[in-house]
């Protein structure tokens, strides 16, 4: 048996939370509901504006709350990443390990500014992130761990890797030693901007095709070029051996490589929306790496992002991941 059932490459970046109104995102100039690339000038004027505002902050990036939403169930995961020799550095390392994940921590940490990440909740539970990559723009191979990579059940990366030509690199060389190991490989399309704007990096990333692809319907749509649903589904058939595609309210719809399945949605009011694709995908990842078959592991993931909506930040607690897998036992 493999030593991990995921091992992860993405950006590393503390997430800081804030819960605003829908004019300050007019007062500064943000698109709504899209992670937008900032400077680290413009992230600076952006926490000015919020610094009377209460915030939370945790360990993130998109393939790093799914492999944590792995070990959260009871999986075993890798994650290799970059980081800065700085105070944001050492608590996101630090935060990794004690959520049980194993990571690149003998990687030489440079001078610079670890990544941060501004999550901006306004009250219909919707989010928009505006990020600066910081130091984690330079990942590369240097942070790869072949040896954990290749004892691991799953290799799984995140699109937002495509806006840095050395990132979206290692995350190619990351799914050769994957495939020559044998190891599964697993992708997410992340957001509508890079399915807008990065395309063809998001092909090279995937290569000759994936076993498992994640996206939500706008994604989808965006790589088929098409806003028909069902073209979409016909054009994922090319990329990946089979796929989840999610649709907020309306569930999931998953093709398991022989069948397209109906995942339900678990009704609940949403609070904030920030992680519910990552943990689709953690979760769903954990079911396939425990032998279940998609329409369980589709399920899981449902009722885990369901849950995690009902309250603020990109993770559950102990308590919501147990009761969650109590109605999987």
């Amino acid at each position: 048996m493999a030593k991990y059932d995921i091992y992860g490459i993405g950006n590393a970046l503390v997430d800081m939370e804030f819960e605003v109104d829908p004019n300050d995102l007019g007062i500064l100039g943000i698109d709504k509901g899209v992670m937008t690339l900032v400077d680290e000038q413009q992230q600076a004027a952006i926490m000015d504006h919020l610094r009377e505002r209460h915030h939370q902050r945790g360990s993130g990036g998109s393939a790093a709350n799914s492999v944590i939403a792995v070990g959260q169930f009871g999986g075993s995961g890798f994650y290799s990443c970059k980081v800065a020799d700085d105070e944001l550095g050492h608590f996101y390392m630090q935060d990794l390990v004690e959520g049980g994940i194993d990571t690149n921590l003998h990687t030489k940490k440079e001078a610079g500014d670890t990544g941060r990440c501004v999550v901006l909740v306004t009250p219909d539970s919707d989010r928009t992130m505006c990020t600066f990559l910081g130091i984690s723009q330079g990942l590369s191979t240097d942070e790869l761990v072949e040896d954990a990579l290749r004892d691991s059940g799953w290799f799984y990366t995140e699109g937002y890797l495509v806006t840095s030509d050395s990132a979206r690199e290692a995350a190619k060389a990351a799914k050769r030693i994957a495939d020559e190991a044998g190891v599964k490989t697993a992708f997410s399309l992340s957001d509508p901007n890079m399915v807008k704007f990065f395309k063809d990096g998001l092909l090279e990333m995937i290569g000759s095709g994936v076993d498992l692809l994640f996206a939500n319907e706008f994604e989808a749509m965006g790589m088929a070029g098409s806003e028909d649903l069902g073209d979409a589904i016909t054009y994922l058939k090319t990329l990946s051996r089979s796929f989840a595609i999610t649709r907020g309210p309306q569930g999931a719809l998953v093709w398991d490589g022989a069948q397209m399945l109906e995942i339900d949605p678990v009704p609940v009011k949403a609070v904030d929306t920030v992680g519910a694709g990552d943990m689709f995908a953690g979760a769903f990842l954990y079911g396939l790496s425990q032998g279940w078959d998609h329409q369980r592991a589709g399920d899981l993931a449902s009722a885990a992002s369901a849950r995690l909506v009902t309250s603020l930040g990109p993770r559950l607690t102990t308590e919501q991941t147990q009761a969650v897998l109590r109605d999987f036992a």
